[in-house]
């Protein structure tokens, strides 16, 4: 049985210092692992749904096989999981800002780690996703210019809610058509925010990408009772086949269609 609590790991980083927590939650008995910045909690493995919707909905609404994907952010490795679990996926690549995140997976001291780490599909490259979107050289150094089929980003709290001031360019327009940049035709970029469905920002999506919409995740909230809500933006580049934007209002994505392809 593991200790009540346990910081694993404590790193002083560029951004802040950075640790890796472990309790035991006192109902189930089950490890819960936590990562603070500084003052914030990051993630929480006990709240992973809204990580792991962000993988199946953006893969969603891709089409064909052979998927080339980028993630934003590692965490605790959920969305990145997720991704791999579908077949289609033929390469991952997973930006991360900080090291000591990446150290941890590649040492296994999380509990997705070495599943990660011995994937031949999955890469985890230390970078800021937010300059490398927005520089010629793209989200891949050993291929220039490389384009996606789908983009997955969960870094930030939300658009508004950001950790790093440099952060906000890429959720306003100018920012947006950099990284619809990155994207092949019909590519799809899906984010995460644990806000509520942003109007102003669905704004934003509206003036780069043909389609967009924002899908609110539900889930169990074992800490306060009853449920809470993440939000997953999903925004489609224009194929070569579309010639109107098609926008669609905000859903409960347990009772919401499919994304359309």
């Amino acid at each position: 049985m593991s200790l009540r609590f346990e910081e694993i790991d404590w790193r002083p980083t560029r951004l802040g210092d950075i640790s890796l927590r472990r309790r035991r939650h006192p109902a189930s008995g089950d490890d819960v692992y936590e990562v603070k910045l500084g003052d914030e909690f990051l993630m929480s493995s006990l709240f992973t749904e809204g990580e792991v919707a962000l993988a199946r909905l953006g893969l969603a609404g891709t089409v064909g096989g052979d998927l080339e994907v980028a993630v934003g952010g590692l965490g605790l490795g959920y969305t990145a999981r997720a991704a791999l679990d579908d077949a289609r996926v033929r390469s991952l690549i997973v930006v991360e800002a900080l090291e000591e995140v990446i150290d941890w997976h590649r040492r296994g001291l999380v509990p997705l780690g070495a599943t990660l780490s011995s994937d031949p599909r999955c890469r985890m490259v230390n970078g800021d996703f937010f300059a490398m979107a927005g520089d010629p050289q793209g989200l891949d150094s050993r291929e220039p210019g490389r384009r996606f089929h789908a983009i997955l980003l969960d870094i930030d709290h939300s658009p508004r809610h950001v950790l790093n001031s440099s952060h906000a360019a890429l959720y306003q327009p100018a920012g947006l058509r950099a990284l619809a940049g990155r994207l092949h035709a019909g590519g799809v970029f899906a984010l995460w925010s644990n806000d509520p469905p942003d109007r102003q920002f669905g704004s934003a999506l509206a003036q780069v990408f043909a389609e967009h919409e924002a899908d609110v995740v539900t889930f169990n909230n074992p800490l306060q009772g009853g449920t809470a809500t993440n939000t997953v933006y999903l925004a489609k580049k224009d194929p070569a086949s579309l010639s109107q934007p098609r926008h669609r209002t905000v859903r409960d994505r347990q009772a919401g269609l499919p994304f359309s392809q």
